[in-house]
């Protein structure tokens, strides 16, 4: 099946997978879904989330005709893989917490592991540290603030130092010197608007640090299901509560202003 790449995200975090996707396959033609209306998906109830999942990349499905999905959200994909998979026809990529590769560059064997708190609390969470990192420490910081200085600051805004440094002071401390049995030396960037924020992230950091996310992976991934990729130099996207904000932010990355996305009964509330 040829198609363009769908990427699909609560809202704009899927524009770091973007980019990843756009560094491996310049050429690749992108569709990008996002169920806006609905952020943040870390305060929804969880069986309410899947049924919503499903629906909107059913409908994204339907209008991009893609050659794959990439479920460019951490809560989405530990939450609703399964529940995809079995509702559409063509490969789903989901995007997970890069707790492997970070374990494979950390020197102290201590790890910061920072994502929402639906991530956090997941048990498909905890079988990856238990499966990639079991002989490692790893902290786990929610951090559900940063979604929102991310979404803000492609919107047209500019993220706050002092409400990013309030939220990752747990982090910070266990970077610290003091910190048992020793500091944290890499951070899992757990959700994908983070690596959004990174150089920001890593200038307040008290000491140099690893940054590691999964968009490089995910990109990877995507080239071996759907290889060779289709070509195309228009970037069409999607929203369920389009507007000029999320088409700045969008806009950053190539992609078209979002037309509506057309969800079964027509209304987006009723999820």
């Amino acid at each position: 099946m040829t198609g363009p790449v769908l990427i699909f995200d609560s809202g704009v975090g899927g524009l770091s997978v973007a980019a990843a996707l756009r560094r491996h396959y310049p050429d690749a033609a992108l569709c990008y879904a996002c169920d806006n209306a609905w952020l943040p998906y870390g305060l929804r109830p969880d069986a309410a989330l899947v049924q919503r999942i499903v629906a909107v990349c059913t409908a994204a499905v339907g209008v991009c005709r893609p050659a794959v999905l990439v479920v460019a959200c951490n809560t989405a994909s530990t939450l609703a893989l399964a529940a995809l998979r079995a509702a559409l026809d063509i490969p789903v990529v989901g995007t997970v917490p890069a707790i492997k590769p970070a374990a494979a560059v950390s020197r102290t064997r201590h790890l910061g592991l920072l994502a929402t708190s639906a991530t956090v609390r997941r048990p498909y969470t905890r079988r990856l540290i238990e499966r990639f990192a079991a002989d490692c420490k790893v902290s786990c910081i929610a951090a559900d603030a940063l979604v929102t200085e991310a979404e803000n600051w492609l919107a047209g805004g500019e993220p706050d130092a002092a409400r990013l440094d309030a939220a990752l002071t747990p982090l910070w401390q266990a970077a610290g010197a003091q910190a048992t049995p020793e500091p944290l030396d890499t951070v899992v960037l757990g959700c994908t608007h983070f690596p959004l924020l990174t150089p920001r992230l890593a200038a307040l950091a008290p000491a140099p640090l690893a940054w590691v996310d999964s968009g490089d992976a995910v990109a990877r991934r995507v080239g071996q299901l759907a290889a060779p990729l289709a070509a195309g130099r228009q970037a069409p996207a999607l929203a369920t509560a389009p507007g000029p904000a999320l088409a700045r932010a969008l806009a950053v990355y190539g992609f078209q202003p979002p037309a509506p996305l057309p969800l079964a009964g027509g209304n987006v509330a009723a999820y």
